[in-house]
């Protein structure tokens, strides 16, 4: 016996899956297909019925034109025998013949020439047959030629409840097998509505198992997965800036909390404070610099400055950075030379691109030594263009690499320095919005850092 709760379970489920969309398209379909299946059986049906009877009557035509032929006027013996000869060979339920009053094994009453269908009971005979008839003058007499009609109706019969088996198991079929894929798909919806409610509890790891069928829906629940990795990946990077701002921030805010403290308590003294609020707003646009450049890498991440994308030629834009940064270089002690390089248009936007390569070039000068040789190259690989930007400085640990594109984190060497940490974070966002991967790797000694971008494809 089932449970109350048992049964409020199943029937609360069953209320459900009649009102899915799947339920209800496989309902659509399954008796869409079952009216199709009944029409068209209706239509062989009705085909068979009158193609037997043309059988039929064209038997009947061709039986009645022989009996004719043996006639001639004046002499019926001919085909008074032949008329007997056809009747011993067939009982009245095969067949009827009569040449009125002459021949024949049954007396046909008067009847109109013609073709009837007609049974046993309206021509005077006992029994329940069905017979085709056809009625024509020979000479002065009527002539009755009839075959049995229950052969085609049994063929008729048999064909109308194999239809109806066959209609009953289509129904089955359907019905059965539409519920089964709409439960499945059903299943599938769920477990797509279950992600997505545990997404919206705070679980953002949670993805759509995925059924590997590379149907529609799989191809769906890949999309989904992949914005949900998306936003996960923001909700922690949202996290980590709140963290980063809390922490690398709380530094400066407290200095210019300190600094104003000093330039109020030496204008009570009728000191002069003027040294302390130039440092005061110095601090200030630093703190403002650095959250304007948050927002710039927020507002690149979502993509913003796609509208402004052109074809780009890579090389022209290394000619710009070399102009402004050979001179730096050069003040700094090191040495900056471009290596290598080669035309590649990519689709993306100038003034990023300028000032992406720019913090790259900018991160090597300001943390390497003097006598660092910083390189910049370019070059094609396939249909990819590969940016690199190499020093022989210090460069970074291994297991600090992953980290340092995280918004206002500097490696310990490098807190000395002047930066907040952000250069490497927008060098990233800005890789990513030109679809571009980019890896750190040892320059042995010095880093390497290579981005990848997709070519534009060459016109013919």
């Amino acid at each position: 016996m089932m449970s109350s709760e048992n049964r409020a379970h199943f029937s609360a489920s069953c209320s459900s899956l009649r009102r899915s969309t799947p339920f209800r398209l496989a309902v659509t379909f399954g008796v869409l297909f079952v009216v199709a299946f009944v029409f068209s059986g209706a239509i062989i049906y009705h085909m068979l019925r009158l193609g037997l009877g043309r059988d039929v009557d064209q038997s009947l035509s061709e039986m009645n034109s022989l009996i004719v032929s043996t006639y001639q006027p004046g002499d019926t013996e001919d085909l008074i025998n032949t008329l007997n000869n056809y009747a011993s060979f067939q009982s009245t339920s095969d067949g009827l013949y009569s040449l009125t009053e002459l021949a024949g094994n049954f007396a046909a009453p008067r009847i109109p020439n013609g073709v009837y269908t007609v049974t046993s009971r309206d021509v005077g005979l006992k029994g329940h047959e069905r017979y085709r008839m056809q009625v024509s003058t020979i000479g002065p007499y009527s002539l009755v030629v009839a075959e049995n009609f229950n052969d085609a109706d049994e063929m008729l019969r048999i064909v109308l409840v194999s239809f109806e088996w066959a209609a009953a198991i289509v129904v089955a079929t359907a019905i059965g097998g539409g519920v089964f894929l709409a439960v499945r798909a059903q299943a599938r919806l769920d477990r797509v509505a279950n992600t997505m409610n545990d997404v919206s509890h705070g679980a953002l790891d949670a993805r759509i198992p995925i059924s590997g069928n590379g149907d529609d829906l799989d191809t769906v629940a890949i999309q989904i997965n992949a914005a949900l990795e998306r936003l996960q990946r923001l909700v922690e990077s949202m996290r980590q800036v709140s963290a980063d701002i809390a922490h690398d921030l709380k530094t400066p805010l407290n200095r210019l909390r300190l600094t104003l403290d000093a330039a109020v308590a030496g204008n009570e003294q009728q000191a002069d404070v003027s040294a302390l609020l130039d440092e005061a707003r110095n601090e200030s646009d630093r703190i403002n610099a650095t959250f304007e450049a948050l927002l710039r890498i927020s507002q690149i991440e979502a993509g913003a400055r796609k509208e402004r994308f052109q074809a780009i030629d890579i090389d022209a834009v290394l000619s710009v950075i070399s102009e402004v940064y050979i001179d730096v270089a050069e003040d700094a002690g090191q040495s900056f030379r471009i290596a290598a390089r080669a035309p590649a248009v990519i689709w993306g936007d100038r003034d990023l691109l300028t000032q992406m390569i720019a913090n790259l070039v900018e991160n090597a000068i300001n943390h390497c030594p003097a006598g660092t040789r910083i390189t910049l190259s370019l070059r094609r690989q396939e249909d990819r263009a590969i940016l690199s930007v190499t020093d022989t400085g210090p460069g970074i640990p291994a297991e600090e690499r992953d980290k340092v594109f995280r918004r206002l984190y500097r490696i310990d060497k490098s807190r000395t320095t002047p930066g907040s940490g952000l250069g490497l974070s927008l060098v990233k966002a800005i890789a990513e919005l030109h679809s571009a991967e980019i890896a750190l790797a040892d320059n042995r000694p010095g880093l390497r850092v290579s981005i990848a971008f997709p070519l534009m494809p060459e016109k013919s």
